[in-house]
């Protein structure tokens, strides 16, 4: 038996390595790092409004505060490393006004129904929804309304979490009133990676199915923010002053697409999980001549099926001479 051989075996034998291999080998086979992208694009194309409504709404409601205007915004902006700084330098300097919030609210829902799309796609196909049973363009942006409302929320939320580190320090607290934060930080981002899941996938998946995924979203969004920040922080922030505005895009873009490959990727997590697609065969990405497992037929006979248009068109696929499978 060949090295390749006992690796595929040992694989096969131990969950925790079969499992990620699996998940991998479903990202790719889904163009996980396009599907990636395409959400990235409308995040940053509902970002900016975003921030212009956030700056024009707190221009309206704290005009006689400006420190405190100052504070959310920074707080809201703690989520972006390396570009935060900037981008509350730049966007510090728009006032409150009525066309900002309207430009604003536009731009942001244009954006935000944009995401909420992308998901969508990204999730009905890593959970093998076929054409046809996916939502319309009418019914995928009244689904998108929703996700729209819970990004705001948890924008708001975890704004208000992170202001609660430096208040709690003006007066004195401890340092567990901002790991409480985070910690609450945490569990609402996973709430909201369950809700977003649930909502925009077209299938009825129960939520102890879509919990996995959830929770490690979540934690890796959270962990991203923090951690992420700070040694990113530390390495790069010359550089990003350097390349001004080519940096400050980049940088942001980078940002974004690690977070929506955390998204496509636990969703992967979860569909692995719930239809055992796993173990895989090691080399079954790279040659044909192997021997597929269960897995495998199951996961190339799912891609197939998720191309299907019409409800009355059948997909048969075939495994060197096995009887076919029907969807």
């Amino acid at each position: 038996m060949g090295v390749t051989a006992r690796l595929d075996s040992f694989q096969r034998r131990h969950t925790w390595l079969g499992f990620p291999l699996a998940v991998v080998y479903k990202f790719v086979d889904d163009q996980g790092g396009y599907l990636a992208v395409l959400v990235t694009y409308y995040g940053f194309v509902s970002l900016f409004p975003g921030l212009l409504l956030l700056v024009s709404v707190l221009g309206y409601t704290l005009h006689s505060h400006p420190a405190l205007q100052q504070a959310l915004l920074g707080s809201a902006l703690r989520d972006f490393p390396i570009v935060g700084p900037q981008l509350q330098q730049n966007v510090s300097s728009i006032h409150g006004s009525g066309p900002g919030v309207v430009l604003g609210l536009l731009g942001a829902v244009y954006g935000g129904l944009g995401v909420s799309v992308a998901i969508q796609t990204a999730l009905n196909r890593v959970w093998a929804v076929p054409r046809y049973a996916r939502p319309d363009a009418v019914l995928s942006r009244l689904r998108g309304l929703v996700l729209f409302l819970l990004i705001a929320a948890v924008v708001l939320i975890t704004t208000a979490l992170a202001a609660v580190g430096p208040v709690a320090a003006g007066y004195g607290l401890g340092a567990g009133v901002p790991l409480a934060a985070t910690a609450v930080a945490t569990i609402v981002n996973v709430g909201a990676f369950l809700v977003g899941f649930r909502v925009l996938t077209a299938r009825d998946v129960p939520l102890a199915d879509l919990m996995p995924g959830a929770v490690s979203a979540g934690v890796a969004v959270q962990v991203l923010q923090t951690v992420g920040a700070l040694v990113v922080n530390d390495e790069l922030s010359g550089a990003s002053r350097i390349y001004g505005v080519f940096g400050l895009v980049l940088g942001l873009l980078a940002w974004l697409y690690l977070q929506a490959v955390i998204l496509v990727f636990c969703a992967e997590i979860n569909v692995v999980r719930a239809r055992r697609l796993w173990p895989r065969n090691l080399l079954a990405p790279f040659v044909d001549d192997v021997a597929l497992t269960p897995a495998d037929r199951a996961s190339y006979h799912s891609y197939a099926g998720t191309e299907r248009f019409k409800t009355f068109e059948q997909v048969r696929t075939t495994f060197d001479g096995q009887p076919p499978a029907n969807e």
